[in-house]
């Protein structure tokens, strides 16, 4: 069996791919425009029929997150795809697993809004990810690709990550993304868990009875207000670890750069472009890129900002991870913020003038 295969395909394909072979357990989604691969090829490649995954296309978004929420519970690895108006129904869904504790994995591939807005490529889900988007007090790891291969890699990424501190992940993609074609190394394969290693893996699933425990409950509701604080200070110590060990991000040309731009996914793709010009002018310009939204890589970007002359952060919205951004450097630093809106994806020449704005 090959390992390891190298391929051209499309971001949402990437998806698809990678998680059969990191073991998926199963998929539920619904289609919507720009994520549709991901559920085609599934269904074409019809996993089912050789390592047993399940694929299914729920009546809707809503049915699909509680698909995954009772997958979870059972410690299964099971994921759903979608785009904006989708991931907004999900959101009740998602922060039930919060509270929960469950691990699962959700892919937006996002879409201009608000509404049902546009379906061209948009970063406007950032405060919906990065801030829960359900409610209560709760935090989604929100991993944030820049490429197909990326695409593909961080599906058992963010598998590792939602089992590791059993809570939801989220990749957190676009239309550039979900739809451009590269060359991608799809991961290796990995088996599917037997139902004695999830048993072990998983000591808190709903797998029923057994000889040497008593039935588990897996619930999100605590009736006693101080039974719910005490839920709510595991789960911010459990985040507060998380901030600790996750932040994941990565810097291009920083050190001899006098202007710092910070920006995640399809943008900061623009971004590097926009850097070799602006470097070609003659104005050094480095590239911070968040892997992790959340949680934020906050400390790093107050360093490598310390002494420049300026942070621009380019976003195709109008302005959400700027605020993060901000709160990051505390008014050492000037930072504004460019945005194209309505899915309008912003040009590399239209980076570069911004950051001449700033001398």
């Amino acid at each position: 069996m090959i390992e390891q295969e190298v391929t051209l395909m499309k971001g949402n394909e990437a998806l698809a791919h990678a998680a059969i072979r990191c073991g998926a357990d199963g998929y539920f989604g619904y289609p919507i425009t720009p994520q549709s691969e991901v559920i085609e090829t599934l269904a074409e490649l019809k996993p089912w029929e050789t390592t047993g995954m399940v694929v299914l296309q729920a009546e809707s978004e809503v049915a699909s997150i509680n698909m995954i929420y009772g997958g979870a519970a059972a410690g299964k690895r099971v994921l759903t795809s979608s785009s904006s108006p989708g991931i907004a129904l999900m959101q009740e869904g998602i922060t039930y697993m919060a509270g929960a504790e469950l691990p699962g994995v959700f892919i937006n591939v996002q879409r201009g809004g608000p509404g049902l807005g546009t379906i061209q490529p948009s970063q406007g889900d950032y405060f919906q990810a990065t801030r829960g988007g359900g409610n209560g007090d709760y935090n989604t790891i929100v991993l944030a690709p820049d490429s197909v291969q990326e695409m593909a890699d961080f599906v058992d990424l963010a598998f590792t990550l939602a089992f590791k501190y059993r809570n939801p992940a989220m990749i957190l993609a676009d239309g550039v993304i979900g739809q451009m074609m590269e060359k991608v190394v799809l991961p290796p394969i990995k088996p599917r868990r037997t139902e004695e290693e999830i048993r072990k893996e998983c000591p808190w699933a709903t797998i029923g009875r057994t000889k040497d425990r008593k039935p588990n409950i897996i619930t999100s509701l605590e009736l006693k207000p101080e039974a719910m604080e005490l839920r709510n200070l595991h789960l911010q110590e459990k985040y507060k670890t998380i901030r600790e060990k996750e932040v994941r991000y990565e810097t291009i040309q920083c050190d001899d750069a006098d202007f710092i731009v910070v920006a995640f996914g399809s943008a900061a793709r623009l971004t590097q472009k926009a850097m070799e010009m602006a470097r070609e002018e003659g104005l050094k310009v480095g590239l911070l890129r968040p892997i992790t939204l959340w949680p934020f890589p906050s400390e790093a970007i107050a360093h490598v900002a310390k002494g420049k002359k300026g942070v621009l952060v380019v976003e195709i919205n109008a302005g959400q991870m700027v605020q993060d951004v901000r709160l990051a450097v505390n008014g050492d630093i000037a930072v504004e913020h460019f945005g194209r809106l309505g899915g309008i994806v912003p040009e590399p020449e239209e980076i570069v003038e911004a950051i001449k704005k700033m001398r």
